[in-house]
């Protein structure tokens, strides 16, 4: 396989960021890193403890005096000079974050990096503009205004499909809008985490700003979500544990926002223009291996286009090519770990007794066998309510499903638990204005699946959450909103004063 990142030196003092330098956690419980293109532990470190999860809180609390009280333009000149040392070490990251994905590298270079650059200088500029309503005097006799303040010590938790990303959607609207930070990153994919860390001590956001703890869900996780001086939370993962979150936080009166599973729907009308639809299908289904909550993972093909979709998708998936991360030839490397490949192949080995596997379902032999790699897999004939239509599988997996009328299309794609994302497939711009008002996620694309700014809001309905990452909508979630009433009148006994006590 190719040249390798090294990392042991970077983190030898340890996984864990807080207040400012890494250090070991304390829980006695080591934990490795794995390659999953190789199956081989490329960096062993110690998980964190509850002790270290109230330290790093300790650590943001102490910094929130400051850094809230830091002016607009002084936060975002040292997010400007983060987005500089975030592109400075592109290259780094873009290699730490292939070796504990299994990305390929042309996808972390050209894909996770710039993006998450671009999300830096984003809200570099976004931190200027927290405003509330104008003044005005709205009962006649005040002037009222609102602002938008900070809300303190912010705990995140975030997945493993985009560690750098998600870093970055979960620290920056937080740290823009003036809060502090304690991130808790998969335990899988721990490194561009402290990576992204180091280089905001680079740029000089003060220490205990953005704190980063790696540790186990159930016991790290959860007592960060609890802990009484943690005031707002944001999770990005599952479904199933995205309840778990809003348990912990409603118990604890927290401000919360989830961004949980998906279920996609690709809806192709027989006007579109099949080539673009088959192509994009490709690209949606296979991003990041397939694991991607807004990845295609239905299609719904108009009949008079299904046939010729589905032979379509099938050539241009067997010409993707599986291989060394690494190897700039490479289209999809592997899943994130052998017990997620084989999650995914347990999947399509059962649909297998109520559907038709058109190409892939299986994993590659070789010189990739030693890897977490799945073939891309196109899967027709199964029911609306069937397990690989319903479930999230989270893997290279697209199934294809016909429709006759529209109404129908639409229904089928809303039928689902989830409302994340979808896309709509049309040259009729009233048709796919439709589509856009009826069809029920947060995202709907026209004639693209997958793409995403800055600049625009991510997040979902349903069981998918609530809440925004990314643009100006994301201050919603991190920032407190006053309204301050001053009194124009001067008046010592106002006239409102009568209906408690004296008359009028």
């Amino acid at each position: 396989m190719g040249n390798r990142f090294q990392v042991t030196d970077r983190f030898a003092d340890g996984a864990q960021y807080i207040g400012g330098r890494l250090r070991a956690g304390t829980s006695g419980q080591e934990h490795s890193v794995i390659d999953p293109a190789t199956g081989k532990s490329v960096y062993t470190y110690t998980l964190a403890s509850t002790a270290d999860v109230d330290e790093a809180v300790a650590a943001a609390k102490a910094a929130f005096p400051g850094w809230s009280g830091a002016t607009p333009g002084e936060r975002s000149d040292a997010l400007h000079r983060f987005a500089g040392v975030l592109a400075e070490w592109a290259e780094d990251f873009a290699r730490v974050e292939s070796l504990q994905c299994g990305k390929p590298l042309k996808l972390t270079t050209e894909f996770d990096v710039p993006g998450t650059v671009d999300n830096a200088a984003f809200f570099a500029g976004a931190a200027r503009h927290l405003q509330g309503q104008s003044a005005g005097e709205y009962s006649g006799d005040h002037t009222s205004y609102v602002r938008r303040e900070p809300i303190g010590v912010v705990g995140s938790i975030a997945p493993w499909n985009y560690p750098l990303q998600m870093a970055a959607w979960k620290i920056l609207p937080a740290v823009a809008a003036g809060n502090t930070i304690v991130l808790k990153p998969a335990e899988l994919t721990p490194l561009t985490s402290l990576m992204f860390a180091q280089a905001a001590k680079e740029a000089g956001i003060p220490d205990g700003v953005v704190n980063i703890v790696n540790g186990a869900g159930r016991t790290v996780g959860e007592h960060l979500v609890g802990h009484p001086d943690v005031v707002m939370t944001s999770f990005t993962g599952s479904t199933p544990v995205g309840k778990r979150v809003a348990e912990i936080a409603t118990a604890t009166v927290k401000r919360l926002h989830l961004e949980l599973g998906g279920k996609a729907p690709f809806v192709v009308f027989d006007d579109a223009d099949l080539e673009a639809a088959a192509h994009g299908a490709v690209a949606a289904s296979l991003i990041n291996s397939g694991q991607d909550c807004t990845a295609a993972t239905r299609a719904y093909i108009q009949r008079p286009l299904f046939d010729a979709f589905v032979a379509r998708v099938a050539e241009l998936m067997e010409t993707v090519r599986l291989g060394d991360p690494f190897a700039p030839t490479t289209d999809l490397g592997p899943l994130i770990s052998h017990a997620q490949r084989d999650r995914v192949a347990d999947f399509v080995d059962r649909a297998r007794g109520y559907a038709t596997v058109v190409t892939g379902g299986e994993a590659p032999g070789g010189e990739l066998a030693d890897g977490a790699y799945y073939r891309p897999t196109l899967i027709t004939g199964a029911a609306q309510d069937s397990e690989v239509v319903q479930s999230e599988i989270f893997g290279p997996v697209l199934v294809a499903l016909p429709f006759d009328s529209d109404d129908e299309g639409i229904r089928l794609a809303n039928d689902t638990p989830y409302g994340l994302a979808a896309s709509a497939w049309s040259r009729d711009v009233y048709r796919a204005n439709r589509a856009t008002r009826e069809i029920k996620a947060g995202c709907v694309w026209v004639n693209d699946h997958i793409p995403i700014i800055s600049e625009m809001p991510h997040g979902g309905t349903k069981a998918s959450g609530y809440g925004k990452d990314m643009s100006a909508y994301s201050f919603e979630e991190y920032t407190q909103v006053k309204h301050v009433m001053y009194d124009n009148t001067a008046v010592a006994a106002k006239d409102w004063h009568r209906t408690i006590f004296g008359d009028r």
